[in-house]
């Protein structure tokens, strides 16, 4: 069997067999939150992205078959997906999943929630079609991971892994849901990969379109299912073959076992850490040394120096180039800042720590000045953890007084997992910049029950 053959008999397998009960438990919570940051994005004015792409699409037409989350826009499937999968990562708070360092959620639930709107599939068959797509977005990734340069091929290159992998993950996840076979599946997820784009500068010099990726990825894995189910076919070998994804993408380089080993019994889905702040996740580290010092009574008024001690290899995004960093362009470029979002978590203080308000409106003149402070320098132990773990050490000069704290895994990763409390506040806060509390609450209640959820439209409180 190809690659995608063994990948497609993988998603059949979870549609048409019993899930583990731990991933049973998992799916309803990643899909619990890309319905509050969608939500959140539609109140958050520097979601800019969503705006301009939901404008676009009505222009298309069609028939109305999905949900624009936080809208009243029902459109053609695909289309919802786009508009959904960018509002999803409009605010950089949604999921990462490592070493692949990719958002899968973000483009998975967007794509399966729309297609099984279209097809009126019950809440079961959409837990299965997430759970697929998740796992097979994260393998992919997993699959141009290298450990001898301990980053993904994909970044190396400048491509964001998120975008290729999850236009195939979606794929998956929509084909299921359309009831395809296992052909069909591979057929889909084939279509998928001549689908799948996005690169990364972006996150260096400024822009909105990262902002789409996700979104264009959900659409291009449902169009690529729908295609499949209307008779198109993708090469079987559209993975390893000598043209393929892998020679496209990475000049061959790949880990087969990453991708298809233990199939059905090791979850990378399990592995994808939930983000407490809304910023690039290579910063979160950083924020988690600033949020413990405060937190140790450090005064952000007698600081004199700081020292940010990071992966070297998230050096190029959140240091680099430094004038940029120093003093951002926005505060949606400053998510990608480590100075801007350690002077943040320093002096600001919503949402678990750092939250959305710490990003909303004008540049705050007190964090600029703050993070004109930092110095970013790569540090030994953090590379040597990357990508596995988000690492950092925070060293703050004041008062003739060296402050020091070091994480070794960021909160909300595997090593240092939020707690349900913790992502129940975070859906709540997120909610509640577009619904009253009550209707957060009864939208919190369904996701939760998604399994025995007789449709889609009754999850998103359209019958």
């Amino acid at each position: 069997m190809t690659f995608v053959e063994r990948l497609a008999g993988f998603a059949v397998a979870c549609r048409d067999k019993p899930l583990p009960a731990e991933v049973t438990a998992d799916v309803p919570a990643r899909v619990l939150d890309i319905l509050g940051l969608a939500l959140a994005a539609h109140g958050d004015p520097d979601a800019d992205a969503a705006p301009a792409v939901l404008r676009s699409v009505r222009r298309w037409g069609g028939t109305a078959e999905a949900t624009v989350i936080g809208s009243g826009d029902r459109l053609p499937a695909p289309a919802a997906a786009l508009v959904n999968g960018t509002l999803a990562h409009s605010l950089d708070f949604d999921d990462t999943h490592l070493p692949s360092v990719l958002h899968p959620s973000a483009s998975v639930v967007p794509a399966a929630l729309a297609t099984a709107q279209a097809t009126g599939a019950p809440g079961a068959a959409v837990l299965a079609a997430v759970a697929a797509g998740v796992e097979l977005t994260n393998r992919l990734g997993m699959a141009a991971y290298d450990p001898a340069i301990a980053n993904s091929i994909f970044f190396e290159r400048g491509l964001h892994a998120t975008s290729i992998c999850g236009a195939i993950g979606s794929a998956a996840a929509a084909a299921l849901l359309l009831g395809l076979d296992a052909p069909g599946v591979a057929s889909a997820m084939g279509v998928a990969a001549s689908m799948g784009a996005g690169l990364i500068e972006a996150n260096r010099t400024g822009g909105t379109v990262k902002k789409v990726h996700c979104g264009w990825a959900a659409h291009a894995g449902v169009s690529a299912a729908y295609l499949a189910a209307d008779g198109l076919t993708g090469p079987p070998t559209v993975l390893e073959g000598r043209f393929g994804f892998f020679t496209a993408y990475t000049d061959g380089r790949r880990d087969d076992d990453a991708l298809l080993g233990d199939l059905g019994t090791r979850w990378e889905l399990l592995r994808t850490a939930f983000k407490p702040y809304p910023s690039n996740h290579f910063t979160h580290p950083g924020i988690d040394c600033a949020l413990a010092l405060r937190a140790a009574g450090l005064d952000p008024a007698a600081v004199d120096w700081i020292e940010l001690g990071v992966a070297a290899p998230t050096l190029r995004t959140i240091a680099e180039p430094a004038a940029e960093k120093a003093r951002p362009r926005s505060t949606y470029h400053g998510k990608f800042s480590g100075p801007y979002t350690v002077a943040t978590a320093l002096l600001g203080g919503g949402g678990l720590g750092v939250g959305l308000d710490d990003f909303t409106g004008p540049l705050d003149p007190a964090r600029l000045a703050l993070a004109a402070k930092v110095r970013c320098v790569a540090d030994d132990r953090a590379t040597k953890i990357f990508p596995h773990a988000f690492a950092a050490v925070l060293r703050i000069g004041a008062g003739g007084t060296v402050h020091e704290h070091r994480v070794d895994a960021s909160l909300g990763s595997a090593e240092a997992p939020l707690s349900p409390a913790a992502l129940t506040r975070k859906f709540q806060l997120n909610a509640a910049r577009a619904l009253t509390p009550d209707a957060a609450g009864a939208l919190a209640a369904r996701t939760t029950a998604l399994a025995t959820l007789p449709t889609v439209d009754t999850l998103l409180g359209q019958s």
